[in-house]
């Protein structure tokens, strides 16, 4: 049995869950890692939304793709930023030997610009 396809609503509820301390049990940094990696899924939905909204058919292609083509239906300044939060958060969702990984702070930043983002996506 497959689970069903996460929702962007849905992702940005974990995030803030994360963010909120639950589960008790995890590690700081893996519970921010979590946050990223909610938050980046959360924002590849929206793009997707966007993109198909615009062009049906168009949200069937890769993410550097989608990040690249996002500026045909959004500002250049929305597509930047669009582009520039997926870079951090995929930065902070994997683990790098010699780095320290997110913050709860970078994590809430990045937490209050994907809802920017996403607002302005979808509407």
């Amino acid at each position: 049995m497959t689970p069903p396809p996460a929702s962007m609503e849905g992702l940005l509820l974990t995030a803030d869950r994360l963010l909120d301390g639950e589960p008790a049990d995890t590690t700081t940094a893996g519970r921010y890692r979590g946050v990223c990696l909610a938050l980046r899924g959360g924002l590849e939905l929206c793009v997707d939304r966007a993109l198909e909204a615009a062009t049906p058919g168009l949200s069937r292609t890769t993410g550097r793709h989608k990040l690249l083509l996002l500026h045909s239906v959004a500002s250049t300044e929305t597509a930047r930023r669009a582009k520039s939060l997926w870079s951090q958060l995929s930065l902070g969702c994997h683990y790098h030997l010699y780095e320290l990984g997110p913050t709860y702070d970078q994590a809430q930043i990045w937490r209050t610009e994907a809802d920017d983002l996403i607002r302005e996506l979808i509407h």
